[in-house]
């Protein structure tokens, strides 16, 4: 008898060590996946603020009569589109993202979502990065200019359409920034414990 009771004892301490362990993990992983819903939606509202700014962006400066006007809009530069349709598909994605995310929140131990979360964040992370690198070498140019190759800086005339721009790419890197905080997230709510 006294070695059944030892044993019974044994496996009553094993079991309580095991979900104290298993509850703080799960515990961790649920905190990481409500911070990474927090992230995603605060994500996609960037990524939208910064599409629809770009997408509105355009002025005109009349000269001497309304016949002969000068107009500068975003569709003028083509990197300014690819901005615009970059920006737009990261922020269908990332609205699309919101219930794997709440699956996640829901099941904390749950692996499959977070993998296909962290894969497809990686994918827009690359996506918006290139988008906002690339508008934000124009709007410097636009800002500055180059002397070397005659791109005469186009700020002192065309303010309101260079604020905008540069409103919408800085709302694109902030995008970027909550999106490279999820994929280190995920990967770290994915690591064994």
């Amino acid at each position: 008898m006294e070695k059944g009771e030892a044993t019974a004892i044994d496996i009553m301490e094993r079991k309580g060590k095991a979900p104290l362990l298993g509850a703080r993990a799960a515990s961790f992983k649920r905190s990481a996946a409500i911070f990474d819903l927090i992230l995603r939606i605060s994500a996609a509202t960037a990524a939208l603020a910064a599409t629809i700014t770009m997408g509105t962006t355009e002025q005109t400066l009349p000269f001497f009569t309304q016949f002969f006007q000068f107009q500068a809009s975003y569709e003028d530069l083509p990197t300014f589109t690819f901005f615009v349709i970059a920006m737009s598909i990261a922020t269908g994605y990332l609205v699309l993202s919101v219930p794997f995310s709440i699956a996640c929140v829901a099941r904390p131990l749950i692996v499959g979502p977070r993998l296909l979360l962290i894969f497809c964040d990686t994918l827009t992370v690359t996506l918006a990065t290139s988008a906002a690198a690339s508008s934000a070498a124009i709007v410097y140019l636009a800002h500055d200019g180059n002397s070397a190759s005659n791109w005469l800086p186009i700020c002192q005339q065309y303010g309101d359409f260079c604020q905008r721009m540069s409103g919408a790419v800085v709302a694109g890197f902030i995008s970027v920034a909550l999106l490279v905080v999820m994929v280190l997230l995920s990967a770290l709510a994915l690591r064994k414990h």
